[in-house]
């Protein structure tokens, strides 16, 4: 089923200055039951995104998923996110609710960055807008991070009708991840109710599934490299260059690149998604995510020493990997993920022993 849904992502993403549309790739995520799969296994699911009975299956998903295309990768992973707050923090009263449509196939996703007027909860009513909101216009649930009254971070659900003609995903002007629809959401004047709301103030920032989730995002990245790898060898050994000793070397690193990245993320994976996680495996899910942008910067360069000029063509294989991956790895402030790691790996002496720190 995975290489089915590959296949037709790929596709649907032909080389060239052409985006893909995104109807079409949220359509494959759900008739391959990738989105559904999502869903707890009580509610006829595979339980994938929270607590998996196998948290590698889930890094090989979404790495699956980008190495096809790092767009469809990106609404996977936030939907995945989505999913796994529900299923921390819904509740029993909305629990049921959110558990159907998940299983039915909907597509969630999670706003968080904002915009010039920051989304503020008072009174019942929302105020300010989302900027990079992905999937803008064709998520079927918005889980939105908003500011209640004392300041403390709230999380609240926001469903498409509620959403209709307060989207603007035409203004994503950007050259990578085009097709994520990532636009701004203004959220002024919608009324939210207590059925809205998911869980208690505070919440959404509880490690280890804040940033101790970053590992995902990293998941989607690898499987860019490893389709970048994977080009480049066919372009090489079509060229007949594959055993010449500086290419050879070109594609030695990269083969160590996404190797380490598969090593990290697995490990990440194992700590945060198993039942007992503990607050400092936080630490180890943010080292995986900066080690992999890292290795994905390494993998890019010697990419482009192999392949030369012509991979910048439009219609290259790797051209639009490339271009999506470089924009997708950008984070806002990567050294204090890097300090916060650190912080979190010696919250406790087991933990700091484990990782050289004490």
């Amino acid at each position: 089923m995975m290489r089915d849904l590959t296949r037709a992502l790929t596709e649907l993403s032909p080389p060239g200055p052409g985006e893909p549309p995104i109807a079409p790739l949220v359509a494959h995520l759900r008739e391959a039951g990738v989105l559904a799969g999502c869903a707890p296994c009580e509610a006829g699911g595979d339980g994938l995104a929270h607590e998996p009975g196998d948290p590698g299956h889930l890094v090989e998903t979404l790495a699956a998923v980008g190495a096809a295309n790092l767009s469809a990768g990106r609404l996977f992973e936030g939907h995945v996110n989505a999913v796994k707050l529900l299923a921390l923090y819904a509740g029993h009263s909305g629990a049921a609710e959110w558990r159907e449509a998940t299983a039915c196939g909907a597509l969630f996703g999670v706003w968080g960055a904002e915009g010039k007027a920051p989304v503020r909860l008072s009174n019942g009513r929302l105020s300010g807008e989302k900027l990079f909101a992905s999937g803008a216009d064709i998520l079927d649930h918005a889980i939105v991070t908003t500011r209640d009254d004392a300041g403390e971070v709230q999380l609240v659900m926001v469903d498409r009708a509620r959403l209709e003609g307060r989207l603007f995903p035409d203004e994503w002007s950007v050259s990578g991840m085009k097709a994520t629809a990532s636009g701004r959401a203004d959220l002024d004047g919608i009324e939210i109710g207590s059925e809205d709301l998911l869980g208690a103030p505070g919440d959404y920032l509880r490690e280890p599934h804040f940033q101790g989730g970053v590992w995902r995002y990293a998941a989607v990245q690898m499987g860019a490299m490893r389709a970048m790898t994977r080009a480049t060898a066919a372009q090489l050994e079509a060229r007949g260059q594959a055993e010449a000793p500086l290419q050879a070397a070109r594609l030695r690193r990269m083969v160590t690149a996404c190797e380490t990245a598969r090593l990290w993320l697995h490990r990440a994976a194992g700590l945060v998604e198993r039942t007992e996680a503990q607050q400092e495996d936080a630490g180890p899910a943010m080292l995986a995510r900066l080690t992999v942008e890292r290795e994905a910067v390494t993998l890019m360069q010697e990419m482009d020493a192999a392949l030369g000029a012509a991979s910048f063509a439009t219609h290259h294989p790797v051209e639009r990997h490339r271009r999506d991956l470089q924009f997708y790895l950008r984070q806002a402030n990567p050294d204090g993920l890097g300090e916060t790691a650190i912080r979190r790996l010696r919250e406790s002496e087991a933990t700091a022993r484990a990782w050289y720190l004490a």
